[in-house]
């Protein structure tokens, strides 16, 4: 039997070719897109498959478009209207990457990604969709690691102390100014240089009160820079912090980033999924947090240049939240932990309703695009798209504009850095489907997993060790104990020389110094902060693991 009559498990009668999608597109001539988009991905190493690839309303080629997995930590742009399918394209790319063993952080802010962990279901709808990208759809789980923000959640709780969160993020998160900001820069340099650790946010609101109270004002005279008034603005900013529910995102013990970078058993890497619970009341909480965890990451990680797949891939979901507001030299530090990260191995997808919620500075440094479906319903609509349409190298598709705004759920327009670094030609995709289930598991699976995990053992007990507050308020019950006991002596010492007050000063000074060397906080101090805390980027502590 000649090769032309071997028959196959898809071959179909020869007149009913035309009826087959991809056997259609086999058999028609490259139409002048595909001519002109193809070549761009036919990458030679490892790839995510993302879809086919469309030359019009409707119409599917038979060749692919993918992103070189090498390329991942260039960056990227996840961006389109609500309900136009990113969710589905970052669980897409979350499931191989995993499948490539490269570990993967994401924010499940609706709570939609946890179906990562269950495989998917079939339907009709779905495999057809499968079907016309070439997709041989199995239904796959993977493995999965749940967090919660301060353990308000099914997740194993993730906590930070403030020492580490640094004064700069902090600020953010507060909403006080430049002015404000460089005080609370104060407060901190104050607690490292007088070894007073900073876990919770009791801890520094302690600080605080013991600088504007009379025990504390030369303390504070000394300090310059922070005058009281602001110093009651910091302090009231901090009650207001609390009594929104932050006290639960800071303390002990502190989330090692580096738990991030796990493997499964089966050498798949784990999809870490961070639940956000009344994310709406506290956006800026959310959004920093994560900035957090990213500089945790570029301080931690060595340098490793250009590899083979990066170390991880981090979602920055709701990016918007991120640079609404922000001060030109926070974003310019966004900017700049965004440019050095990938020398780390890291790469960063912000996900967005609209490339103009990222500052040109952070856009220009994404060298990958996958853009859904933007409206263009109202005059500041239709500036954004123009913006968009700007943004992108030139186009085989006549309007561009036009295409962006009658995608269809589920499509989107690609560009990627191709393996030799140079944009790939605008595609626009038909993307593929996940192979978990795009639903939420169910709590019951959750809880399962979470009881399972290693982590939770180590993360879900809250360490309360002697820290700035109990430090404070012993030094103050120390003080007011030698107060009284000096006013005591006073009437059995009539009549008797009057003892040298600087001696008997410096022998108090010199018991209180002793009890603070004996105590655990002193000795803390001593391993963590012997010379004042070196702080990066944004001023969060330098951690030696």
């Amino acid at each position: 039997m000649t090769q032309e009559q071997t028959p196959t498990p898809d071959a179909v009668p020869e007149t009913e070719a035309p009826e087959a999608p991809a056997a259609a597109a086999a058999a028609a001539e490259r139409s002048p897109i595909e001519e002109a988009v193809a070549p761009g991905y036919a990458f030679e190493g490892p790839a995510l498959e993302l879809g086919g690839l469309m030359t019009g309303p409707d119409q599917l080629s038979g060749s692919t478009i993918r992103i070189p997995l090498a390329m991942l930590n260039r960056h990227g742009l996840v961006a389109g209207a609500t309900g136009t399918g990113k969710t589905k394209t970052l669980q897409l790319m979350a499931e191989q990457l995993a499948a490539a063993g490269v570990p993967v952080f994401a924010a499940d802010i609706k709570g939609d990604l946890s179906g990562i962990a269950t495989a998917g279901e079939a339907n009709d709808k779905l495999l057809a969709r499968t079907k016309s990208v070439g997709q041989a759809w199995t239904a796959t789980a993977f493995p999965v690691e749940y967090y919660a923000l301060g353990g308000q959640g099914i997740g194993i709780p993730i906590r930070v102390t403030v020492s580490s969160f640094g004064p700069i993020l902090l600020s953010r998160v507060l909403g006080l100014n430049d002015t404000q900001e460089s005080s609370l820069g104060l407060v901190f340099h104050y607690a490292d240089k007088q070894g007073l650790p900073l876990l919770d946010l009791q801890d520094l609101r302690a600080v605080v009160q013991h600088l504007t109270s009379a025990e504390g004002k030369p303390d504070l005279k000394e300090l310059g820079g922070l005058s009281s008034a602001t110093a009651g603005v910091i302090l009231r900013e901090l009650i207001g912090f609390a009594d929104q529910g932050a006290e639960a995102f800071f303390g002990e013990p502190e989330f090692d980033s580096a738990d991030l970078l796990q493997q499964a058993p089966d050498g798949r890497g784990l999809v870490n999924l961070v639940e956000l619970p009344n994310l709406q009341d506290r956006p800026a909480i959310f959004s920093t947090f994560l900035m957090w965890l990213l500089a945790d990451l570029f301080h931690d990680l060595p340098e490793v240049g250009d590899i083979d797949q990066p170390k991880l891939v981090f979602f920055f979901d709701e990016a918007h939240l991120l640079f609404k507001d922000a001060s030109k030299p926070f974003l310019e530090q966004i900017a700049q932990t965004v440019r050095l990260i990938r020398s780390k191995g890291v790469g960063v997808f912000f996900v967005t309703q609209s490339p103009t919620d990222v500052p040109d500075d952070v856009l220009a440094q994404l060298g990958s695009r996958i853009q859904h479906q933007l409206r263009a319903h109202t005059p500041n609509d239709a500036k954004a798209l123009k913006a968009t349409v700007n943004t992108y190298p030139k186009s085989a598709y006549d309007d561009l504009g036009e295409v962006i705004t009658t995608l269809g759920i589920g499509e989107a327009i690609v560009t990627v850095m191709g393996e030799k670094g140079a944009p790939t030609p605008v595609a626009w995709t038909r993307l593929r489907a996940p192979e978990s289930l795009m639903a939420p598991s169910t709590p019951a699976s959750m809880e399962a997993t979470v009881a399972a995990s290693p982590r939770q053992a180590k993360y879900a007990e809250v360490v309360d060790r002697e820290s700035a507050r109990e430090i404070l308020a012993k030094k103050l019950e120390e003080g007011a104990q030698a107060e009284a006991e000096e006013k005591a002596e006073k009437p059995a010492a009539k009549g008797k020389p009057a003892p040298k007050a600087k001696k008997d000063d410096g022998n108090a000074a010199g018991e209180i110094v002793k009890d603070v060397v004996k105590s655990s906080a002193f000795k803390q101090f001593m391993r963590t902060a012997a010379a004042e805390i070196a702080r990066g980027l944004f001023g969060t502590a330098r951690r030696r693991r």
